[in-house]
């Protein structure tokens, strides 16, 4: 069985920037996949050339084994992207939009029943006849969503699918993109949300200046890389420049400290002790798979 999304050596230079570089990466077939990393770190590049907007400068990607390039019409066939920004076309509603992005790919009125089940599980049923023009922000959003599914791709790529709406929507998205994986689906998910992937999915990898810079499942990811997260509320103080290597974060007199053991917890309060801070309030939790994405990749 040929993986969902095969990458091989990918490079990919704009005049003297090398935006990628030597990209290798392997997603199989049903993965619910998130590829995390900072602005500029190189995945809408990538994702640009999987889509075929764009042609690497050396390597090859393939979609269920066609090749991006060679075999950009099959490969496109099997591909659904939703992107970043909000495109549309203002001349048909949504029911129209979808009939004819389905068309693109050829498919006929025999695929009516997924449009119609695309449209309920994302909320846009009542929102069938109506100008995309009209639409709210957030229903353009769901119904970009819709487009980028109305050819029922067996791959999904959700580029920041959930960037700036509301929490009903994201929750209806979430669970109607988790039915999709269920029953089959490949989900490739790019998102500043680091709690989204966390909780949705099996699998990440992080890049960081055209590199992969961590790749492994979630939970193996948050054993090797994450430890404790201490937060202490002290007011407004100047912290001892012995702890300042531990500091992850302050906001209004709350300080975050990342610990990768509980000696450390001591080492923090013992500093404090003597420079006569006192501690007002204490949590202990673990960490999260931001706290593996700031150490991976937070200097940039």
């Amino acid at each position: 069985m040929n993986p969902a999304i095969k990458i091989n050596n990918i490079h990919k230079h704009f005049g003297d920037l090398h935006a990628l570089k030597g990209i290798d990466l392997t997603i199989e077939q049903g993965e619910f996949f998130a590829l995390l990393g900072p602005n500029g770190a190189g995945k809408s590049t990538l994702i640009s050339i999987l889509a075929g907007l764009i042609k690497p400068s050396a390597g090859a990607i393939s979609v269920m084994g066609f090749d991006v390039v060679s075999q950009y019409q099959k490969a496109r066939q099997l591909l659904g992207i939703v992107p970043q920004e909000l495109v549309f076309d203002p001349f048909f509603n949504v029911r129209e939009m979808l009939r004819f992005q389905a068309g693109y790919f050829g498919h006929g009125p025999e695929n009516d029943d997924w449009v119609d089940e695309v449209l309920e599980g994302l909320g846009l049923a009542d929102k069938a006849h109506t100008n995309m023009r009209k639409l709210s922000g957030g229903m353009k959003r769901r119904a970009l969503i819709a487009q980028a599914l109305a050819h029922k791709p067996p791959v999904i790529v959700l580029d920041e699918p959930t960037a700036g709406v509301d929490v009903e929507l994201r929750q209806m998205l979430w669970e109607f993109i988790k039915k999709l994986n269920r029953d089959g689906h490949t989900i490739i998910l790019t998102t500043h949300y680091l709690e989204e992937a966390e909780a949705l999915c099996s699998r990440v990898g992080m890049m960081k200046q055209g590199e992969i810079v961590a790749l492994d499942s979630t939970a193996n990811l948050l054993n090797k890389f994450a430890g404790k997260k201490l937060r202490l509320t002290l007011g407004d103080v100047f912290l001892p420049t012995e702890i300042h290597a531990l500091l992850r974060g302050q906001e209004k007199g709350v300080f975050t400290f990342a610990l990768s053991d509980m000696a450390q917890i001591e080492l923090v309060l013992s500093v404090l002790r003597t420079a006569n801070i006192k501690v007002i309030d204490m949590q202990l939790n673990e960490a999260d798979l931001e706290d593996v994405f700031l150490s991976l990749v937070g200097q940039q």
